[in-house]
C-alpha cells in the first residue's frame, strides 16, 4: 500500500482502483436497493462519491501524463477513455499503469 503514496503514478493507480470499486458498489448494491426497495439515499451519496473519484481520476491522469511525458496518442487518451468505459480503470491499471 505504501507504494501507492510514493509517486503521482501510484496515486493515479489508487484512484483508478477506487473509481472502479465505487462503480461496482454503485451498480451492484446501490442501484438494486433503489430499484427494489426504494432506498434512494445510498444512491445519492455513492453517486456523488463516484463522481468525485471520476473527476479526480481525469485530473490526475492529465497531471501524471504531463509529469511522465506520456505521448497523448499512445498512452494518455487510452487512460482517459478507460474511465468512461464501465470498469475500464481495472483493465487500464493492469495493461498500462502497472507496467509504468
Amino acid at each position: 500500500m505504501k507504494q501507492f503514496f510514493n509517486s503521482s503514478l501510484g496515486r493515479l493507480r489508487l484512484l483508478a482502483f477506487l473509481e472502479g470499486f465505487s462503480l461496482l458498489i454503485l451498480v451492484f448494491v446501490s442501484i438494486p436497493l433503489k430499484s427494489i426497495y426504494g432506498i434512494t439515499s445510498i444512491s445519492s451519496v455513492l453517486g456523488s462519491i463516484h463522481g468525485l473519484l471520476f473527476l479526480l481520476f481525469i485530473f490526475n491522469t492529465i497531471s501524471v501524463g504531463t509529469e511522465y511525458n506520456w505521448k497523448f496518442k499512445t498512452t494518455t487518451w487510452k487512460v482517459l477513455i478507460a474511465c468512461l468505459i464501465p470498469f475500464g480503470t481495472f483493465y487500464i491499471d493492469y495493461k498500462i499503469l502497472s507496467k509504468l
